[in-house]
């Protein structure tokens, strides 16, 4: 059901749009608390170990539970509206993109709109696409999630006119380079695996037991999630540092502060003073994150286009009875 297929024709441009959204809508709202943690990690500059006295953050476990301590359960859901407004934006321009951009393939091409590759690019185009679209939503969201107590920013509104008045309009575009560098193969990887796991699926499951389409396709969606992080984490945790560039004085409770000029000198000062390993911080709660929400994404969007052709065929049907 993800990307355009010739033979289904099931669903249009503006119901992919709506799928997408929906998905993105019930995803964030299940997996807001680890994007938390994962935020926490990549911003903290020293290292992530017990061994480290003026480390905040040791591990997943201990994150949460001091979290939940010093600022209480709704912490976990910090910067949800923003969040909210990023993933229902993003879903649909994504999956929009991604459906017209393989019919397009299909249709001027002598590519075959099913193949991997194909997902590949058209996913890599469709993600900078969104992208370029919910930036603004995606800084907001981190600013929230990594303010600590006293908040800088009392709500949306407050957080808007005060970036605006005191950096600019740029500053709601801070990360944007690193973002565009990383989302092509990443969001490219995820579609191309999804497809090629979908078709090992096929192939490997017999036609009795593919009942569970539903769960094949969280599983296969977990999996290419898994993969594409590991393999772009880098440019998420750029991202992430350069986007609070300017919010130094509210991360002062969190530990040391760094400032960076842009992507190259974020890159050499966290080679310089946290080695190799800086650049996978945060990981862990970050696989587990991309787990859960790939495998949502996909989940809830084969779903609710699944539902959308339903209800299609129901009316086509009770159109030709009448």
């Amino acid at each position: 059901m993800v990307g355009y297929d010739p033979e289904a024709k099931c669903v249009s441009t503006a119901e992919a749009a709506a799928a997408g959204s929906a998905s993105g809508l019930v995803t964030r709202v299940l997996v807001s608390p680890l994007d938390v943690v994962k935020i926490r990690f990549q911003l903290q500059i020293e290292q992530l170990s017990s061994r480290n006295p003026g480390a905040k953050y040791h591990g997943i476990l201990q994150a949460v539970q001091r979290i939940f301590q010093e600022e209480g359960l709704l912490a976990f859901w910090k910067g949800h509206v923003p969040a909210q407004l990023l993933s229902v934006g993003y879903g649909a321009v994504q999956f929009m993109a991604f459906e017209s951009l393989t019919k397009l393939v299909h249709n001027v091409t002598s590519y075959n709109a099913r193949d991997s590759f194909v997902h590949f690019v058209c996913g890599g185009l469709a993600a900078c696409t969104a992208t370029v679209a919910v930036q603004p939503v995606d800084t907001l969201r981190t600013r929230f999630a990594a303010q600590g107590e006293p908040k800088i920013y009392h709500n949306l509104r407050h957080a808007v006119v005060t970036m605006y008045q005191t950096e600019g309009p740029r500053t709601f575009y801070r990360g944007l380079t690193p973002t565009i560098i990383a989302i092509f193969p990443y969001a490219g990887l995820q579609f191309s695996f999804y497809n090629i796991l979908q078709q090992f699926s096929e192939w490997a499951i017999p036609a009795e037991g593919k009942k569970g389409g539903n769960v094949k396709n969280l599983v296969c969606g977990s999996c290419a999630g898994i993969i594409s992080k590991t393999l772009t984490y880098p440019f998420d945790l750029f991202k992430k540092r350069l986007q609070v560039g300017g919010f130094e004085h509210a991360r002062a409770a969190f530990g040391q502060v760094r400032m960076y000029r842009g992507l190259l000198d974020c890159i050499r000062q966290i080679m310089r003073e946290e080695g190799p390993g800086g650049f996978f911080k945060g990981l862990s709660p970050s696989l587990l994150k991309a787990a859960v929400s790939t495998g949502l994404v996909f989940f809830w969007y084969e779903l609710f286009c699944s539902l959308l052709c339903a209800l299609k065929s129901t009316d086509s049907t009770a159109r030709k009875e009448g």
